[in-house]
């Protein structure tokens, strides 16, 4: 059987709109707000702005790791992931999000070669896969 890990969080109160998250080892512990586009107070983080963070942190790793099985050097990554929030006419809430790694030491070519790559390796991407529409921009950029 392999290593696995499971994270553990309480979110109280009123979840998105005022609500508090509280990680079991103290380590993640932050308010929650409904952003002022949203008609929200904002002043506090989101579920969408902690959805792109860890996507992001996990696809950097993804990243990576396709990398080092293809034997090609990065020399810097990073990533902008936006998460959006869709209200429909319909009444039903939706998201959907875009993934814009940028990698150093690259050509174009081999950034979206790795970027699709990653894609398929992340955890995050793997979940949302088929359920959110994912747009992938990746960019080579000179390190």
């Amino acid at each position: 059987m392999g290593t696995s890990y499971t994270g553990v969080v309480t979110v109280t109160g009123e979840g998105r709109n005022g609500g508090r998250v509280e990680a079991s080892d103290g380590l993640l512990s932050t308010s929650l707000a409904l952003p002022q586009e949203l008609g929200g107070a904002g002043g506090a983080t989101n579920p969408e702005q902690l959805l792109a963070a860890g996507w992001g942190a996990c696809f950097l790793g993804a990243l990576r790791r396709a990398a080092t099985q293809r034997g090609t050097r990065l020399k810097s990554t990073a990533i902008t992931v936006e998460i959006t929030l869709t209200h429909g006419d319909d009444g039903e809430f939706s998201l959907s999000a875009i993934l814009g790694p940028e990698l150093g030491g690259v050509d174009q070519q081999t950034a979206d070669e790795l970027a699709n790559a990653a894609h398929q390796l992340c955890p995050y991407s793997k979940a949302t896969r088929g359920n959110i529409p994912v747009t992938v921009n990746a960019t080579a950029v000179a390190a």
